[in-house]
């Protein structure tokens, strides 16, 4: 018996400890924002919950109320089988959805400039500026001012605006940072801007979240928001790499492949982040000897059909 009692008081405090163990945000890093574009994300998000909420919620209360009310063995419940029309209800039905779409209309419209990923995070500091290449299967962050690149590895100063151009060297990709903000998509051919920063130092979760072949689920890459000093000794550990991110370099790590380790480059050409946009330009009909006459990342594209994979 004191076995059995034991087994039964163990069962019901995991039972318990289930839901408790639910409630952890890290989890849902979307509602545990670690920067403000990311903190007045998740706040619009609660808003339009709320809001929303005005409909919602009386109908279930009504829906509970009228089934009680009108039950079968209430015989004071009143009965009146000719009524089909009350203005009344008619307008509560049709103006509260109306002025809720509207509220949210305004709101949503507002927000949607505010927080326009183009749009510089106003601070007292210069933004750290960073090129992002989606690759199959892994991101190359190239910083054009410390003349330095890594592979599935993001590294900038906590309280720094961040400044991201991004692009794909292959088939669209998504680049996702959910504690610190939304999502924008990466295109062959096109830069896209988006603008972050951290609150404080903290390691985050970087995704791509646009399906892009077999290798997807092993695309993503560690966000790390360190200390000025930090950032600084991490750049110089960079510059200590015996790779340097040229031509050669850069279509050997454009081939397909899962779970890229880290990896550093001490140095990179100049322009390199536009030669990529710029191989997939309209109408362009680059050669091998053009292409590296002109620069070595231009020399063709990398895209993959994702049935080819």
């Amino acid at each position: 018996m004191p076995c059995a009692s034991r087994s039964r008081r163990t069962a019901v405090a995991l039972g318990a400890a289930l839901p408790v163990g639910g409630c952890d945000l890290s989890h849902v890093p979307v509602l545990d924002p670690q920067g403000p574009i990311a903190l007045a994300e998740r706040n619009l998000l609660l808003t339009a919950v709320v809001l929303m909420l005005v409909v919602v919620i009386p109908v279930f209360i009504m829906t509970f109320l009228f089934a009680w009310r009108y039950r079968s063995s209430n015989v004071r419940a009143r009965y009146a089988p000719s009524w089909s029309y009350s203005a009344g209800i008619d307008a509560v039905v049709w103006l509260v959805p109306a002025l809720i779409v509207i509220a949210l209309g305004v709101l949503l419209w507002s927000n949607t400039h505010r927080l326009d990923p183009y749009r510089p995070i106003d601070a007292a500091v210069a933004p750290l500026e960073v090129q992002v290449v989606a690759q199959d299967w892994k991101w190359l962050f190239i910083y054009p001012k410390q003349e330095i690149a890594v592979v599935n590895e993001l590294v900038f100063p906590s309280a720094t605006p961040l400044s991201l151009e991004i692009t794909s060297d292959t088939v669209m990709n998504s680049f996702f940072i959910p504690a610190l903000g939304g999502q924008i998509y990466a295109m062959a051919g096109m830069r896209t801007r988006l603008h972050l920063m951290a609150n404080a130092p903290g390691q985050f979760a970087g995704r791509n979240a646009q399906y892009s072949g077999s290798g997807f689920a092993d695309q993503h890459f560690v966000a790390t928001a360190a200390s000025q000093q930090g950032f600084d000794a991490w750049v110089a550990k960079a510059k200590q790499s015996p790779s340097k991110l040229d031509g050669s370099a850069y279509h050997a790590l454009a081939e397909p492949r899962r779970a890229h380790p880290v990896t550093y480059y001490s140095a990179v050409e100049p322009g390199f982040f536009d030669a990529i946009i710029a191989k997939y330009a309209s109408g362009l009909k680059v050669t091998e000897g053009q292409a590296h006459a002109d620069h070595p990342a231009a020399n063709g594209p990398t895209t993959r059909p994702l049935d080819a994979r």
